[in-house]
């Protein structure tokens, strides 16, 4: 697929910037050129042909899903009733056979584009997805969803992660794959439930600590597991991550467990993932989320993410990140100003950090990666579920509203 040549100049008027400042910006070849404030009592300027005149209205960084499936999503293909399981397992082998059913119907590229292209017109910039690597599948997934990365490339940024969804220990050819899936283009190196899932938290975390050193990349857990036993394997991944000097690049999805702790223990575990550099990933679920304003107060950096949009383990989700942080701040009661900037930044900068994403941000010479929405600040972006009015991904229009 040929490379769209680098989008001319242009100009965004009176855009308000997350701070609350007014500003003019001036976008060339991708990146932002030039930031300069709007002086109070301006009359309203025509902004060009190929510009735009926010009229004060909020302008973000692109909006970044820290935690998604790209490949598992049947967006696109018919409605699919929810099947209800017994257990962890039981949903897994639930999903195996849906998931070939679906497969008949359209394929895996072709849906994970769909969800890829709805996440790019509601601002998200960047997702990291998390692709199935069993025997069952082999890399099927990881080859699908590289595909659809490339039909979205003007979009969205897709970072992919191999993903153990039937474990590493309990199926002993799934070690094979996921070196396999990091030699084929997976940047990071996923987990499940070391104890829950795996029985067996030295030998699974043996496997995942092992490969991120061999090849290189990071690190990203789904860990279920709740209470103590949770708490544990906690401790563990940040000693890995400690030991091998992995921080800023290991983080943990889900962490229920950090919901269910006493005050204590929560602040300590909270310190000993703030020390190893370990985040923490929520979707902000109906059940044992982590307390995400305590957490951030130690020092442990938590990002949001959409985590299962239309699949098989549930039916709701859409893939927009700003309607993200609003479940999440209902969720956790965040209902300041303060708080609710917080809840935004779970799905902006601190998602950034996260994932390691260099040149975000709207700064001079950042790449102009901007979604602009019909509020007049943060925390009202936030609550108030607004539109999407403009999109750029590199300096490309994703989506314009504002057009004349």
């Amino acid at each position: 697929m040929p490379t769209l040549p680098p989008p001319g100049p242009r100009l965004l008027l009176d855009a308000t910037l997350p701070d609350g400042a007014r500003a003019d910006l001036a976008i060339d070849r991708g990146r932002i050129a030039s930031i300069t404030p709007v002086p109070p009592g301006r009359e309203r300027r025509p902004a060009g042909p190929d510009g735009r005149n926010l009229d004060g209205a909020l302008l973000l960084p692109a909006l970044v899903d820290g935690h998604a499936h790209l490949d598992k999503t049947f967006l696109g293909a018919p409605w699919q009733p929810h099947r209800e399981t017994a257990d962890l397992r039981a949903q897994i082998a639930s999903e195996r056979q849906l998931r070939r059913e679906v497969a008949d119907r359209l394929p895996v590229v072709d849906r994970a584009e769909a969800l890829a292209r709805r996440m790019a017109a509601f601002g998200t910039g960047h997702v990291r997805s998390h692709v199935d690597v069993d025997p069952g599948v082999g890399l099927d997934h990881l080859y699908a969803v590289l595909e659809a990365r490339e039909r979205v490339r003007e979009l969205i940024d897709v970072q992919l992660v191999a993903f153990p969804q039937s474990g590493v220990v309990a199926e002993p050819e799934v070690a094979r794959l996921l070196d396999a899936a990091l030699r084929e283009g997976a940047e990071l190196i996923g987990g499940l439930d070391p104890f829950g899932f795996d029985q067996d938290v030295d030998g699974q975390l043996d496997v995942v600590f092992g490969l991120a050193e061999r090849h290189g990349v990071g690190v990203d857990i789904h860990l279920h597991d709740g209470g103590a036993p949770g708490a544990a394997q906690l401790r563990a991944i940040a000693a890995r991550t400690a030991a091998l000097g992995l921080a800023g690049r290991v983080a943990v999805s889900h962490a229920y467990c950090l919901g269910q702790l006493d005050e204590r223990e929560l602040d300590a575990v909270a310190a000993v993932l703030a020390d190893a550099g370990v985040a923490v990933m929520t979707n902000g679920p109906a059940r044992s989320m982590p307390p995400v304003k305590r957490l951030h107060e130690r020092g442990v950096l938590l990002f949001a993410g959409s985590d299962n949009i239309r699949d098989a383990w549930w039916p709701y989700g859409t893939g927009d990140m700003l309607e993200r942080a609003t479940v999440i701040g209902l969720q956790g009661e965040l209902m300041t100003d303060q708080d609710l900037r917080l809840a935004a930044d779970l799905a902006t900068g601190h998602a950034a950090r996260a994932l390691g994403l260099a040149e975000y941000g709207i700064a001079v010479g950042g790449r102009a990666d901007l979604v602009a929405v019909a509020a007049h600040s943060v925390p009202e972006a936030v609550a108030a579920h607004p539109e999407r009015l403009l999109v750029l991904h590199r300096g490309h229009l994703v989506l314009d509203r504002l057009a004349p």
